[in-house]
């Protein structure tokens, strides 16, 4: 089981992938047991109505579709944030995690 998941949302649900591993990697160093998957923004809905998310990070490429996603899990109370586009670029997964991380102590 893990303590927390955090879903990322792209475009296409494939180029969050290696973010994903980079951010699963700094995870197991730092000790945390993440779930963290990638999502493409139309499957992204039917993903929170079947799973609990800790967490839902948006790339870049879908950041016009924020106010959207805080409507959908607002009665969820899930924090919802835009990844740093040179955090993305850079495959910064170390940083997103930490993001994540953030989020979940606000």
């Amino acid at each position: 089981m893990a303590d927390i998941t955090v879903m990322l949302v792209c475009s296409a649900g494939m180029s969050t992938s290696l973010l994903v591993s980079k951010m699963q990697k700094s995870a197991e160093e730092k000790g945390i047991k993440a779930e963290i998957f990638a999502n493409s923004a139309n499957e992204a809905d039917k993903t929170l109505a079947s799973k609990d998310v800790d967490v839902l990070l948006l790339g870049p490429q879908v950041r016009f579709m924020k106010s959207q996603f805080e409507k959908k899990v607002a009665e969820k109370n899930i924090p919802v944030d835009v990844i740093d586009m040179r955090d993305y670029g850079m495959v910064n997964g170390e940083k997103v995690l930490q993001t994540a991380l953030d989020l979940l102590a606000d």
